[in-house]
């Protein structure tokens, strides 16, 4: 760079110091709690060694291509940061004339966030093979490399590896769930083959949680497996549950869902509900606790003691083979929506699916309240 560029640029620098808003990390961390949004501009070399905690990391040489994606609405406040409080002046001019229309620049950078001692992490880098094998998550907004990252550091346990279970358990291993746990005491029947596709011929007399081991590894080599080979109920609940983020319940008798239910109320963690009789499927989302801090319904809020009110089991009454396919897809997404916290959540309602019809039907649900889930609240 010449002399004359060089004074140029440092003519364009004290322009924009003039011009842009400077705050401090101290200023920008307390506009992040009541919704401004942090925008980390700086290279991903850079970001690998730390970033500011729920930052949009979006580095400069991308910003005019995928700000409108990351960032759809040009009135919220963003405040940029960069290394050092120069870069992010520059990168605040490009937002100005994109049209966003409050902006700021922190000042002192990431160096100055660190120094105020501000909370940061250190985002989790996708190798190529991570990149490849989640490219097609990577293209949306509301996923991208954050969102993938947040998958692949969460935990999910799926209670029952047979008709539900199967395609929650394929769908989330494929999405990259690090850690997914597998609940099931029994062993793949040859009857169970008509709904049941995480297992095949081969496996028949094996155990379920085997089983599924090895076809979830062969799915996502990358993703760990853990199996639970019991049966869920009060005394063990809690343990089992111990760790992870959320559960999704495939399991198909009425008391192993109390145990459940009430455990996760316990742990505070959301349940993904589904059920399937014959031609016909349920999905909802319990103990759920939205950003207005209220606790959704639990599953004792839908079915209270009264075993008579539940159907009966896919073993006593049939089930259409396809139908756990639809309302185990469903789950998985609900499951998905959750741990990245996009969407609307089932929560409060209740979808119901009639394959004779092919229609959908969604029941607000309302929370009972002389249900026990209210001592949670």
């Amino acid at each position: 760079m010449s002399l004359n560029q060089i004074s140029l640029k440092q003519k364009r620098l004290d322009k924009l110091r003039e011009e842009i808003p400077r705050i401090s990390p101290r200023v920008a961390y307390e506009n992040m709690q009541s919704g401004s949004v942090l925008l980390d501009v700086r290279e991903p070399r850079s970001i690998e060694q730390g970033s500011p905690t729920e930052a949009v990391r979006l580095s400069r040489d991308f910003l005019e291509l995928m700000i409108e994606a990351e960032l759809p609405d040009p009135e919220q406040p963003v405040m940029i940061l960069c290394e050092s409080g120069v870069c992010s002046l520059f990168a605040a001019d490009d937002l100005l004339r994109l049209g966003y229309r409050n902006v700021s620049s922190i000042d002192g950078g990431f160096g100055g966030w660190k120094a105020a001692d501000l909370p940061w992490t250190t985002p989790v880098e996708l190798d190529d093979d991570a990149r490849v094998r989640y490219s097609r998550h990577l293209l949306i907004p509301e996923i991208g490399e954050q969102g993938q990252a947040v998958l692949l550091q969460s935990k999910v346990l799926v209670l029952g590896a047979g008709g539900l279970g199967s395609p929650v358990a394929l769908y989330l291993a494929a999405a990259g769930i690090g850690t997914l746990g597998i609940v099931d005491n029994d062993i793949v029947d040859r009857s169970n083959l008509q709904r049941q596709i995480l297992h095949d011929d081969a496996h028949v007399g094996a155990p379920k949680t085997e089983s599924a081991r090895y076809r979830l590894r062969g799915i996502n080599p990358a993703i760990n497996v853990i199996t639970h080979r019991v049966r869920l109920d009060d005394d063990n609940a809690d343990e089992i549950l111990a760790g992870y983020d959320l559960v999704i319940d495939g399991s198909d008798n009425i008391s192993t869902r109390y145990s459940l239910n009430d455990a996760c109320l316990r742990a505070g963690i959301p349940l993904v509900y589904g059920a399937i009789y014959r031609f016909h499927g349920q999905v909802s989302v319990f103990n759920y606790r939205g950003s207005d801090g209220n606790l959704s319904a639990c599953y004792r809020c839908l079915f209270d003691d009264n075993a008579d009110s539940v159907p009966p089991g896919c073993s006593d009454a049939g089930v259409l083979g396809v139908l756990p396919g639809v309302i185990g897809t469903l789950q998985a997404t609900e499951g998905l929506k959750l741990l990245l916290g996009i969407g609307e959540p089932l929560a409060g309602r209740l979808l119901s699916y009639d394959a004779l019809s092919a229609r959908f039907r969604e029941t607000r649900l309302l929370a009972d309240s002389n249900c026990c889930c209210r001592q949670h609240c």
